[in-house]
């Protein structure tokens, strides 16, 4: 199914793609995505439109290529970047900074619209080398949070100057990610494999629970949470293993996946359909992992008639209750897993998935939109 599959090359390594989000009662597809640039002489950050304009073929499929909205400087590598609103993009930088980006949808034009400079560093934060790179940010509007190189968490609010907290020593080594658990805790994971859940509420400096990968203490590049259920998080690390963890219960995963051959850079859970998990990797490879209950109810050839042998997995019946991700080896009989690029050479570097639409970034400098990921 690769036709559905429309690339725009962009001359710029691509480090992160994200659909805006879109207006509570929106009933159509989303239309417009970001992107951010990193490892070239000036890096930007892009705002695209997939709308059709009138380039709908035959059958009324879509044939155009993204189009360029609008785009702004961005100083150093973008490293992370997530929409606050349909307006404002928070992106955190190499150098430490974290800057709000507003998107003026009147005149397409992108503008800084505030800066926390050297939210991270690592010495202190005055003297002129002294940043470090911001690794992660999630929003939470209007509370943004970032983590970074030099194991800090900021708390900030979109509409004030100063940090809301900062936990200074969170962590003795690099925090590569960090995710909302519910509207007070977040969760990082650093280069060690760790887990960490954090209480906004408390004032301590430490974190209420840590988790581990046994063994090798693998450096875990990516986190996202089950939307629905919030105690199912599926972390992506350096060796490409895809680790789901049920944080109410143990310090270990629940299960380890084998996946990609190199670094997982993000995992994915579909926001509104999350038996679905996307992840990509620097292998070139951008996996689709279905535990929908319809991989066992595919139909049976034998019986032209559809569904007359259908058959269910051995925990359909309270699949409901008991998520496919939690049970001991979700690949046995209830998965099936697509890469949707089979022959990319170079690092899929970003993800991001909003209703029936994909969008993903490389280091081949190109740009690939997949509006028909379900069909």
């Amino acid at each position: 199914a690769m036709e559905e599959v429309c690339a725009k090359f962009v001359s710029q390594k691509i480090s992160k793609t994200r659909w805006r989000p879109l207006p509570a009662a929106a009933l159509h597809p989303p239309d417009v995505f970001a992107t951010g640039s990193w490892d070239n002489e000036d890096n930007r950050i892009s705002i695209w439109s997939i709308g059709d304009l009138g380039n709908a073929g035959i059958n009324g499929e879509y044939q155009g290529e993204p189009q360029l909205l609008c785009d702004i400087r961005h100083n150093g590598d973008v490293m992370d970047m997530q929409f606050l609103d349909q307006e404002r993009i928070v992106v955190a930088s190499s150098t430490g900074t974290v800057t709000v980006f507003r998107h003026h949808q009147n005149n397409q034009t992108l503008s800084a619209n505030h800066r926390w400079e050297k939210a991270h560093y690592h010495v202190d934060q005055n003297t002129s080398c002294g940043g470090a790179a911001c690794t992660g940010v999630i929003c939470n509007n209007p509370e943004i949070v970032t983590v970074g190189e030099d194991g800090r968490i900021n708390l900030f609010r979109a509409d004030q100057k100063d940090a809301v907290r900062t936990i200074d020593n969170a962590d003795s080594s690099t925090l590569h990610a960090v995710t909302f658990l519910r509207t007070t805790e977040i969760l990082t994971v650093n280069s060690i494999g760790q887990l960490k859940i954090w209480d906004l509420r408390q004032q301590r400096n430490e974190p209420s629970q840590i988790f581990s990968l046994t063994g090798d203490r693998v450096p875990l590049h990516c986190v996202d949470r089950h939307p629905n259920q919030q105690h199912i998080v599926a972390t992506g690390g350096q060796d490409g293993m895809l680790s789901i963890w049920d944080i109410r219960q143990g310090t270990i995963p629940v299960s380890l996946l084998n996946a990609h051959e190199a670094e997982m850079w993000e995992v994915h859970f579909h926001p509104s359909n999350p038996d679905h998990l996307f992840t990509c990797s620097e292998d070139g490879s951008l996996w689709h992992w279905d535990t929908s209950t319809d991989v066992s109810e595919k139909p049976s050839f034998l019986h032209q008639g559809g569904r007359s042998t259908t058959y269910f997995s051995h925990n359909t019946i309270n699949h409901s209750v008991v998520s496919a991700w939690l049970s001991n080896d979700p690949t046995k009989d209830r998965m099936e897993i697509t890469n949707l690029i089979p022959n990319q050479t170079l690092s899929v570097n970003s993800l991001d998935i909003l209703g029936p639409c994909l969008v993903y970034g490389t280091d081949a400098e190109a740009i690939y939109v997949n509006r028909q990921l379900f069909a």
